[in-house]
């Protein structure tokens, strides 16, 4: 199942430490790096990217791994 997300939704993804809540910044259709991790998206399988509300950081992740806060 998509999810259809969009930027400034509130959404929360599981961390090592526990949960984690921030927004969508972007939903991602290519390739990209965030710092040194590789980024590989597509528009036929497309990452969100995502900036945590505790520390600001910000991560891609698959639409399967967010849920709606």
């Amino acid at each position: 199942m998509t999810k259809n997300l969009h930027k400034g939704d509130k959404v929360e993804w599981k961390t090592s430490q526990g949960k984690t809540e921030g927004k969508v910044v972007k939903k991602q259709t290519s390739p990209t790096k965030i710092k040194d991790h590789e980024v590989n998206a597509s528009k036929s399988d497309p990452q969100y990217i995502v900036e945590s509300s505790k520390t600001g950081k910000r991560a891609a992740h698959k639409p399967e791994a967010l849920a709606k806060a």
